[in-house]
């Protein structure tokens, strides 16, 4: 649970989420955590979040979005963590109906390009969470046009990693459309040698979203 509030806090404070967004963690094969209602930048150090159930309706204080988190951990048992946020330059992008296209290292992580889902209402009911589950499929993130996105990961710190890999990719690629749009995409072969997880990368990167957060406490 520390983990989960230091996530939720992360994406306020790097500007990846406002008012609205969520985060959750795996408990175990039936049950996760997610965050309460608040915006994630008000977590506050004694919030225990909201247990859900993968095998039950979601209990009150969970937001109709988090159907989303449950779908994802009923079809990917090896995901751990998931935030949803409204990173800036992703949604712009997105309203030109575009997903950051693997341009520089922190992109190829998604490779080629992450999927869009088409839908601009919220996904509050049980029909639509699945089909974006389906349509996510194996890949670290969906983009949702005009409303931001989900990522996931192994763990609480992998997603909030992902969330700033995209967001870092989706300002490079507004920042080279002006200039040209057929700009070098990373080969099939370099994505492979660059999408690692070697090197303490995530560990750095959760040291960097996180290092001003009171219950911080460094990775080595």
């Amino acid at each position: 649970m520390r983990e989960l509030r230091m996530a939720a806090r992360a994406m306020a404070r790097h500007g990846l989420a406002h008012a609205y967004g969520h985060a959750s963690v795996r408990l175990d094969g039936d049950r996760f955590l997610v965050t309460p209602p608040v915006p994630l930048g008000l977590v506050g150090n004694d919030e225990r979040g909201v247990e859900v159930r993968l095998d039950a309706p979601l209990p009150p204080r969970a937001l109709p979005e988090v159907r989303i988190h449950r779908e994802i951990y009923r079809r990917r048992p090896t995901v751990g963590g998931i935030v949803r946020v409204q990173p800036p330059a992703v949604m712009a992008l997105s309203a030109l109906r575009r997903t950051p296209r693997a341009l520089h290292g922190l992109g190829s992580y998604f490779a080629p390009a992450p999927p869009l889902w088409p839908g601009v209402a919220l996904v509050r009911d049980d029909a639509a969470a699945e089909r974006l589950a389906e349509m996510l499929g194996d890949s670290r993130v969906i983009v949702l046009a005009g409303n931001g996105c989900v990522c996931v990961g192994e763990t609480i710190v992998e997603a909030a990693a992902h969330a700033f890999f995209l967001e870092d990719a989706a300002r490079l690629e507004l920042a080279v459309l002006p200039v040209r749009s057929d700009a070098v995409e990373y080969t099939p072969e370099e994505v492979a040698l660059r999408a690692v997880r070697a090197g303490g990368l995530y560990e750095r990167m959760w040291d960097y979203l996180c290092g001003e957060d009171p219950e911080w406490r460094p990775s080595n």
